[in-house]
């Protein structure tokens, strides 16, 4: 639970009424933004006020009336997900820079240079980004927001969101810590062979593609097979 002097107020207006809850603000931010979280540490108490500067609570009959529950954790959710929450200047940055590394990231990983097939480094995006002067909604989520930008990065970058079908083949000796690693990066099929080796088949974005490349080597020492395939 995060403590009432680290929490900010989160509220939502009906009707002319106010209701606010005391919140943890990344937690907040991610449910907004579509993450599941988990309510105990979200929540500083389990209070609806309306008021919580002055502590003043919401009663149990304008909360049914207006949510159509008393569950403090479906009426947090409503206030969050559809009301405002208040964040502090240092606050608001600290998020935005944190959107930015995760729309960085996104981007290197799951996407590529056409040109060379390899991902673009993350530096690179981030330069990118500082001459669009491209600038973080803190109230979007990541995914929608990378739609647009990729297009406006096209102009600057030679870029692919193109995915990949891969093809692999695990010895019988490795298939077994192998099986763990094509988990981690999706497999869309695998068999187990009579021998105890493992076909499977995967759709990566490109910009992973020497990730896998370099786990199922390094676990194998290079005994593996891989061929990406035609769509």
């Amino acid at each position: 639970m995060v403590r009432t002097e680290d929490a900010v107020i989160a509220r939502y207006e009906h009707s002319g009424e106010k209701f606010e809850v005391l919140v943890d603000p990344d937690l907040a931010m991610d449910l907004k933004h579509g993450k599941t979280v988990n309510f105990d540490d979200l929540l500083a108490t389990d209070i609806v006020f309306k008021d919580a500067k002055k502590g003043e609570e919401k009663n149990e009959e304008a909360l049914a009336k207006v949510f159509g529950t008393k569950d403090i954790n479906k009426v947090a959710k409503r206030i969050i997900e559809e009301g405002e929450v208040q964040l502090t200047t240092e606050q608001r940055r600290q998020i935005t820079e944190k959107k930015r590394k995760e729309i960085i990231n996104f981007i290197s990983r799951n996407a590529m240079n056409p040109q060379t097939n390899a991902p673009h480094p993350a530096l690179r995006i981030e330069n990118a980004l500082n001459e669009l002067k491209f600038h973080v909604d803190i109230n979007r989520p990541v995914k929608e927001q990378i739609n647009d930008l990729v297009k406006q990065l096209k102009r600057l970058l030679p870029l692919s969101m193109e995915k990949l079908k891969v093809a692999v083949k695990i010895p019988a000796q490795y298939s077994g810590k192998a099986s763990v690693i094509l988990h981690k990066f999706g497999v869309e099929k695998e068999e187990w062979q009579n021998d105890g080796s493992l076909v499977a088949m995967l759709e990566i974005p490109a910009g992973i593609k020497q990730d896998l490349f370099n786990e199922l080597n390094h676990l194998t020492g290079g005994n593996v097979e891989t061929k990406i395939l035609d769509k």
